[in-house]
């Protein structure tokens, strides 16, 4: 079984669609967190938040594809599960341009619901893994020296190391001393490796 450590967010504002799927999930072993509305989710959702949502296209105030919109501006990347009373084409159509996992008209299988959580959850483990990795290389990369860092960079650009002698006014010697030093600190196995490191920190710039 998935480790139930992210949270399921239930955005319904029929109170009874709510209680059913909370107490459904709830006794999967899911955690829940339940909302009558866009407006007060967005209210309360951290920055940091994982798991999933499944959120009712027709809801008070902002609706479902507007929170999708809210969630994307936020650079919120929490994987979305569209459900719906009231389905159409052109709705299903927008919720999956705005990378919904899935689109259900009620009233739905639970195991049809389950399924779409899973194939949510998982993606959402994959993009915390990315994030994790991601972060690991930029603590790794903070403890290079200015000096390293140029050379890193030019090394992503493809430069060999007279080249880079030359760009930075130092010997080749110089910089395959530096090169090594910027392999140990970064865990760097290889050439690949460390042009790699050197194109993920070009990118976060």
């Amino acid at each position: 079984m998935r480790e139930r450590s992210l949270t399921v967010f239930i955005i319904d504002d029929d109170a009874s669609v709510r209680d059913s799927l909370s107490l459904m999930l709830g006794l999967d072993g899911y955690r829940v967190a339940l909302f009558a509305d866009a407006e007060s989710f967005l209210e309360n959702l951290r920055s940091d938040a994982s798991g999933c949502c499944i959120v009712d296209l027709k809801l008070p105030g902002k609706s479902g594809l507007d929170l999708q919109a809210d969630l994307a501006a936020r650079s919120i990347d929490l994987p979305v599960i569209m459900i719906t009373a009231h389905g159409d084409v052109p709705a299903a159509r927008a919720a999956f341009r705005a990378h919904a996992i899935d689109f259900l008209e009620k009233p739905f299988p639970p195991e049809q619901l389950i399924a779409a959580i899973e194939r949510a959850l998982e993606f959402e483990e994959k993009r915390l893994e990315r994030h994790a990795s991601r972060s690991a290389d930029a603590t790794r990369i903070a403890r290079l020296t200015d000096r390293e860092r140029e050379v890193l960079a030019r090394v992503g650009q493809g430069l060999h190391a007279k080249e880079i002698a030359r760009a930075l006014g130092i010997s080749p010697r110089t910089v395959e001393v530096h090169k090594a030093h910027i392999m140990e600190k970064l865990g760097a196995r290889n050439a690949i490796e460390l042009v790699r490191f050197a194109i993920d920190s070009d990118s976060t710039k």
